[in-house]
C-alpha cells in the first residue's frame, strides 16, 4: 500500500489538474490501526550475515520512509482527515502532510515503542517541529500513550477538530480543500514549498531563498489577477500550472 501511496503522489505532484488534495482512510472507525505485526516478523527471515541483514533492512526503512514524504514533496497541500484510530503510522503519515484536522473521536498514539522500537519513518523528526514541546514529544514517543483529539489540538498537532466520524471530517477537510484551491496555483506552491524550506533552516537563509524564489515567481499574471480581484471585490479563475496563463483569456472577474 505505501509504495503504491509514493506512485500516486509523485504522479499526482506532476499533475496541473489537482490543486489540493485530501487524505483519509476508506475505513469507517481506522484510519490505521498501526503496524502489522506479521508482516514484521517476515522482515527477520532466515539468519543471514548481520552486516548484510542491517543492509537489507536499511534498504527496507529508506524505501518507506521515501514513500511517506511524498506526501511532503508533493507541489499540492495535502490534508489528512484524521478519525478512529490513528496510532503508528497514522502519526508518521498526518505529520508529513501539511494540515491536520481531526474527529472529536480520534484515538492518537505513537505507538511505536510499545513493540519495542523507536519511530522510523518520520514520527520523530516531524511530530516534535510541528507542536514545538520538545517534551511533550518525548513523553508521548517514550511512554507510548494514547492520547485524544482534544490533547492533540493543545499541542498543536492538529488545527480544528470536527464533531462526527469519518464523513463529518472528510467533508470539512474538503471544504478546507475548496478554499485553497480557489487560490493561485503559483501562491498555493510557493507557500507550501517555502514553509517546508523555512522549518529546516535559518530565519536567514529563509529570507534569502525567499527572495530568489519570489524573483521569479512575482512574475506570474496570477498576482497581477489576483491584485485586481481583491480590488475589484471579485473572484478570480486561475490557469492550471502547467498552462499559459493570459489575464485575458483566462481571467473571468
Amino acid at each position: 500500500m505505501w509504495k503504491e501511496l509514493c506512485v500516486i503522489m509523485d504522479r499526482i505532484s506532476a499533475s496541473p489538474d489537482v490543486n489540493v488534495i485530501v487524505l483519509s482512510s476508506a475505513v469507517e472507525n481506522i484510519f490505521t490501526a498501526g503496524l502489522d505485526l506479521n508482516a514484521q516478523n517476515e522482515l527477520n527471515g532466515p539468519a543471514i550475515d548481520p552486516a548484510r541483514k542491517a543492509i537489507q533492512l536499511r534498504e527496507h526503512i529508506l524505501e518507506f520512509q521515501n514513500a511517506i514524504s511524498s506526501l511532503e514533496r508533493c507541489r499540492q497541500p495535502v490534508i489528512c482527515a484524521l478519525y478512529g484510530v490513528s496510532v503508528g503510522l497514522a502519526i508518521d503519515i498526518a505529520s508529513a502532510c501539511d494540515i491536520r484536522i481531526a474527529s472529536d473521536k480520534t484515538t492518537f498514539g505513537i505507538f511505536e515503542v510499545n513493540v519495542g522500537l523507536a519511530a522510523d519513518i518520520g514520527t520523530l523528526q516531524r511530530f516534535p517541529k510541528i507542536i514545538g514541546n520538545d517534551s511533550k514529544a518525548r513523553e508521548l514517543a517514550l511512554t507510548g500513550r494514547k492520547f485524544n483529539s482534544s490533547e492533540a489540538k493543545e499541542i498543536g498537532f492538529v488545527s480544528e477538530i470536527v464533531q462526527g466520524g469519518r464523513k463529518d471530517v472528510i467533508n470539512a477537510a474538503v471544504d478546507m480543500a475548496k478554499a485553497i484551491a480557489s487560490k493561485s496555483p503559483i501562491a498555493v506552491m510557493s507557500t507550501k514549498h517555502l514553509l517546508n524550506h523555512a522549518r529546516d533552516h535559518s530565519v536567514e537563509e529563509g529570507l534569502k531563498y525567499t527572495a530568489t524564489w519570489n524573483a521569479s515567481m512575482l512574475q506570474s499574471t496570477d498576482t497581477v489577477l489576483a491584485m485586481k480581484a481583491v480590488m475589484a471585490k471579485q473572484v478570480p479563475k486561475f490557469a492550471p500550472l502547467s498552462e499559459p496563463a493570459s489575464i485575458k483569456a483566462k481571467a473571468k472577474l
